[in-house]
């Protein structure tokens, strides 16, 4: 079996080891030759949520932004589809409307999602049939730091953080007093019909925006071969996905700064795939699952999907207020002062058969301050608190968590100094934790500290070295505590335990970037070891449904993430890019539902107003299961990407097509709880067209 493993993962990790050859190659050629002429390149990015306003190339740790013409072509309905392609990424992929960020074979409430610094609250941490609640449409950019080096960000963050951009809270005055966009897109894999617009307008000190978008998308078509229910089938049933978002703000500029107020809601439609009435009233004896009556073959007849009525739907609600601002030079010794403050009510209800069975309800509230200092002996850095309250409660058939509130508070420091060629960082964290279960009397509370320590060394023009340390506390979420009852949306039943301490990362990242010349790269290795991982033990297994036990035992997660870009002249380049994690608890088990290797091709161009590429993705087979978990296999993809750009009478345009999987294979998310009856999309072409103004 060890055998069978190592070499399926052979065909996927030959490239990425080539990425880290040719890197290598690429630095000792620097090492004995003259510096050479560096190619165009746009002007470096600043990283929001770096807490410092740091370019890419600064960065300790990797760093991911999509923005411009890059974000378009990835953008999908969900955020986790969106950021799948991206080194160390993948998704959790609930059929079409629920999908979360992995990052290095973490998800949950270990990846935290902030809309442009604000922690979102919605109930995607809960369980990945939960769809996020940030709109990738709307979105002006997106960053993702890798590894909890971005715990300033929460003390949870220990696989890392997602913060959405957007330009929802005006922080200037259009100089024309308004200015604005309009887009429209289709898509052939599941008919998908979107439309997106902003505007922003003003004069004086007053600025106003509205956006909004609408999307009516159907089950969409997945590749040939697909088993369902016996026969072959082309559509995944309840893969649906229909969603309004709109959002109206008004913000006071100043010459110092600004200060505003926006109103967001989302409703949205989707449907649960997979999900299994077989189950009802299915209990535990002990560490045993027993289904129907008590006899020797009960629960071993269960029925398929859709035995009683068609696919279950959520019906999502989510209201947000946010307001942020800023205020530059706000007193003597400190250069700037930002607030983001957040009241959030989210509500969605499970659907079956046109009837409510399970309302899933999050009010919350969360408030953020940053002071900025100006450098003192040489370290420029921050300091900052944070605070939120998340009152949780579910009703209905699957209320398998009691109501909860969940109070936090933390304190952070990020400080850095910069020496020759050298830049040094350092972060610390004190989070406290106060989850109470309502119906329980249930109390536990939970204290932990974080620190960081990382440095990077531009050895020569183009070249950097990068290196941290990191040594980050999480406590365990409501749900790992109290959790008890039957999940269908996922096939499980779970069951917390309320003695869970928190659980310790102590991870170390190493990097090695060139960021100028003809031939550019990033090559990352991480390791990251646990104290105390918590983690969902399957203790047994009865026709598809799983007895999940939350436990803590330590774990390791070790990986790579490297891609190589060559400039073949002024119009093409071609890059090779993968990425591998493993992951192991301290008794030698596997993990479940770890991404699988990955390597890819890809060949970009540029000429006038067009730009396009064309890419190869392969996928490993995943061998490497935790007990009661099924082998998924490996598949490749064809993607490509075109757009036209131009103006008529001052007003720019853009004309873009994609396709997904034009080969229509028939694929597998290992990553997804409903992996065989949710299988990825088929061929999809997707066109639009975006005007600004």
């Amino acid at each position: 079996m060890q055998q069978h493993t190592a070499t399926s993962f052979l065909p996927a990790l030959r490239p990425v080891a080539l990425a880290a050859v040719l890197a290598a190659s690429s630095l000792a050629q620097a090492q004995n030759s003259p510096a050479e002429t560096p190619a165009p390149s746009l002007p470096p990015v600043t990283v929001s949520a770096s807490g410092l306003q740091l370019g890419a190339s600064d960065m300790t740790t990797p760093a991911s932004v999509l923005e411009g013409d890059e974000l378009v072509q990835r953008r999908e309905a969900t955020l986790g589809e969106t950021l799948a392609g991206e080194p160390g990424i993948t998704s959790s992929h609930f059929g079409a409307g629920a999908s979360r960020p992995i990052i290095r074979g973490m998800d949950g409430p270990r990846v935290k999602v902030l809309s442009d610094g604000a922690e979102l609250h919605d109930a995607s941490t809960l369980s990945p049939d939960h769809a996020v609640v940030s709109e990738p449409l709307l979105a002006t950019q997106i960053e993702v730091l890798r590894g909890p080096s971005a715990l300033v960000h929460g003390d949870g963050a220990v696989g890392g953080v997602v913060n959405v951009l957007d330009g929802k809270v005006p922080t200037a005055v259009p100089a024309k007093g308004y200015e604005g966009s309009l887009e429209l897109r289709a898509n052939s894999g599941a008919s998908e019909k979107a439309g997106v617009f902003s505007l922003t307008g003003g004069t004086g000190n007053l600025a106003v925006h509205v956006e909004g978008v609408a999307r009516d998308a159907g089950d969409y078509r997945v590749g040939p071969g697909w088993l369902h229910d016996g026969h072959v089938d082309r559509k995944v049933p309840g893969s649906f996905n229909r969603t309004d978002t709109g959002s109206v703000s008004i913000s006071w500029v100043g010459e110092r700064g600004y200060l505003g107020a926006a109103i967001t809601r989302q409703n949205a439609r989707y449907g649960l795939p997979g999900h299994n009435h077989g189950f009802d009233g299915c209990h535990t004896h002990g560490d045993r699952l027993h289904c129907g009556s008590h006899g020797e073959d009960d629960g071993h007849d269960h029925g398929g999907e859709g035995e009683h009525g068609d696919v279950p739907v959520v019906d999502l609600r989510s209201e947000r207020l946010d307001i942020r601002g800023e205020l530059r030079n706000p007193f003597a010794g400190f250069t700037a002062l930002r607030l983001r403050a957040g009241i959030t009510d989210y509500q969605h209800d499970e659907v079956e058969d046109g009837t409510p069975v399970t309302t899933f309800q999050n009010k919350a509230h969360s408030a953020r301050v940053e002071l900025q200092h100006e450098p003192v002996a040489g370290w420029r850095g921050m300091l900052g608190v944070q605070a939120s309250q998340r009152r949780f409660a579910a009703e209905g058939d699957e209320a398998y968590i009691q109501p909860t509130t969940t109070r936090r508070a933390g304190l952070f420091a990020l400080e850095e100094y910069r020496w020759g060629d050298w830049r040094f960082e350092a972060a610390l964290r004190h989070d406290r934790q106060t989850a109470q279960a309502e119906t329980s009397a249930l109390e536990r509370s939970h204290i932990g500290t974080s620190a960081s320590l990382g440095a990077v060394w531009k050895f020569r023009p183009g070249y950097q070295l990068g290196a941290s340390l990191t040594r980050a506390s999480r406590a365990p979420t409501p749900e790992e505590l109290y959790a008890r009852g039957l999940h269908m949306a996922t096939a499980t039943y779970e069951r917390g335990d309320a003695n869970l301490r928190a659980e310790t990362s102590n991870n170390i990242d190493l990097s090695l970037r060139k960021t100028s010349g003809d031939t550019t790269f990033g090559v990352s290795v991480f390791r990251n070891r646990i104290n105390g991982y918590i983690h969902g033990a399957t203790l047994d297994e009865l026709d598809g449904l799983q007895l999940l036990q939350y436990a803590q035992q330590n774990a390791t997660f070790t990986g790579i993430e490297a891609q190589v870009r060559q400039r073949l002249n002024r119009h093409v380049g071609v890059t090779l890019f993968g990425d591998a994690v493993r992951a192991r608890l301290h008794d030698g088990s596997l993990l479940p539902r770890i991404p699988p290797a990955r390597a890819g091709l890809r060949l970009d161009a540029t000429w006038n107003a067009w730009q396009g590429q064309v890419e190869w993705l392969q996928v490993a087979r995943q061998s490497r299961v935790a007990a009661f978990e099924q082998p998924t296999p490996g598949y490749g993809m064809l993607n490509l990407g075109v757009s036209y750009s131009g103006q008529t009478n001052g007003t720019p345009w853009q004309v873009y097509l994609k396709g997904h999987n034009l080969t229509d294979r028939l694929a597998y998310a290992h990553t997804s709880f409903i992996k065989t009856a949710a299988p990825l999309m088929g061929r999809n072409v997707t066109v639009g067209v975006r005007v600004a103004f």
